[in-house]
């Protein structure tokens, strides 16, 4: 990988590390899109994943005594099982689809969650949630992005923001595990090879990026940083789009 791809891969790690612990979500959201364009659909969607349950499971120990795991089994249980036949499909898709997918995924995700924060209606039914799983794990396969799905049940059914933050972690702790594992055992030569000291530098900028989030949730609303972070995955998305269909 040139060096100016492995920068804007370490950054894109940090900021979405960041975003994750500040917003809750975002990690997915920001990183997917980059990495896709700078890794390749496969290869990128498969780090994003790894990258996430890293974040996950470090927030996770944060956020413990807000976790509502009844909304957890509800929304996880449908995105665990629809998360393996969508990551068969996602590796036996050619490569300018996918990342056509990702980018239309992130984008749709982005724009329903701004839609339904300016209705008033609720649903907080078992249905609904089933579906918004399913929806939400077999995008973590395809796109690497399972918040979107996630995001408009908890808006719709008007979860509070600190039990939807903290819930969100176990959930993309399930979905990527599911994910990895499914590829892995189909197609096993489908990660990237990056080596194993950019690895752990990705690993290493994980940890920084949730202890810079710890320091400045202090000074940044939840508001101001989900606001960075739709920003800046509308243009990376985008970005994906644009690449993707160029190369149809």
């Amino acid at each position: 990988m040139a060096v100016g791809s492995v920068v804007l891969v370490m950054v894109a790690v940090v900021v979405g590390a960041i975003a994750q612990r500040v917003a809750g979500l975002g990690f997915a959201l920001l990183v997917s899109p980059f990495l896709v364009l700078l890794l390749g659909p496969h290869e990128g969607v498969i780090m994003v994943n790894a990258c996430g349950l890293v974040s996950s499971g470090l927030i996770m120990s944060r956020v413990w005594h807000d976790i509502d795991w009844r909304m957890f089994l509800g929304l996880g249980l449908p995105a665990m099982i629809a998360t393996v036949p969508a990551s068969w499909l996602a590796l036996e898709l050619p490569p300018a689809p996918v990342s056509v997918v990702v980018g239309v995924v992130v984008l749709l995700g982005l724009g329903l969650s701004w839609a339904i924060q300016r209705t008033t209606l609720v649903l907080r039914g078992a249905g609904t949630r089933a579906t918004a799983g399913a929806i939400g794990g077999a995008s973590n396969a395809i796109a690497g992005a399972a918040g979107p799905a996630f995001t408009a049940y908890a808006l719709l059914a008007r979860v509070p923001q600190p039990q939807f933050v903290a819930t969100l972690q176990p959930l993309f702790i399930a979905t990527s595990v599911v994910t990895l594992t499914a590829k892995a055992v189909t197609h096993p030569s489908s990660a990237p090879d990056i080596g194993v000291l950019l690895w752990l530098l990705v690993l290493a900028l994980i940890v920084v990026g949730v202890l810079a989030g710890d320091w400045l949730q202090r000074y940044i609303r939840d508001d101001q940083a989900r606001g960075v972070v739709i920003v800046l995955a509308f243009v990376g998305a985008a970005a994906t789009v644009v690449d993707g269909v160029s190369a149809l």
